[in-house]
Parts: structure tokens; sequence; C-alpha cells
């Protein structure tokens, strides 16, 4: 009776677990940014989104994580200012003292 009820709820936990629609994925956090481009620069950006049929942010964006994964002495440099402290919070600092 004890072995029936075990293997009954299991059979309920997993019926529960899996679900018929995945959920979708997480988008990450996006923040806002600007840069000042040629203006061919610019062009060739929205025609290549316009090829892949996304938008300027996604090529963007992706293209830089492409730069990133790929440029082995920013992966050294990074490794070597990898100190566990936020980027953005010494970047600060820094402005702070130069002004």
């Amino acid at each position: 009776m004890v072995m029936q009820n075990v293997r009954q709820t299991r059979r309920e936990e997993e019926r529960h677990a899996v679900a018929i629609i995945k959920a979708p994925p997480k988008q990450p956090k996006s923040v806002t940014i600007q840069a000042r481009v040629e203006e061919s620069v610019k062009t060739q950006l929205d025609q290549y989104a316009q090829f892949i049929d996304s938008t300027p942010s996604y090529v963007i964006a992706e293209a830089l994580k492409v730069l990133f994964k790929r440029d082995d002495e920013f992966k050294l440099w990074l490794a070597q200012h990898a100190n566990g402290e936020n980027p953005e919070k010494n970047q600060g600092e820094a402005l702070t003292k130069i002004a």
C-alpha cells in the first residue's frame, strides 16, 4: 500500500513537472546606449539589419558579442582586470577623480 502511494505520488509529480508549452526564454536586461558613427556605417548597419530581417540594435549587440569572444588580447586584458568589482563603478570613480 505504501509503495503504491509512493509510485502514484511520483507519477503525479512527473505530470506536473513537464509543461506542454514551454515558457519563453527570459530576455536579458537591456540598456540604451548612444554612439556616433559615420553615415556610411549607419547605412550599412541598417542594410545588414534588413538583410537578416532584424533590427540595428540586434546587429550591434551580436557584433559586439562576436568581437568580445574573438579578441584574445581583450580576453587577456579582461582577465587581468577582473578583480570582482563593478567596472562601471570603477569607471565612474575615475571620471570623478579627473573632474
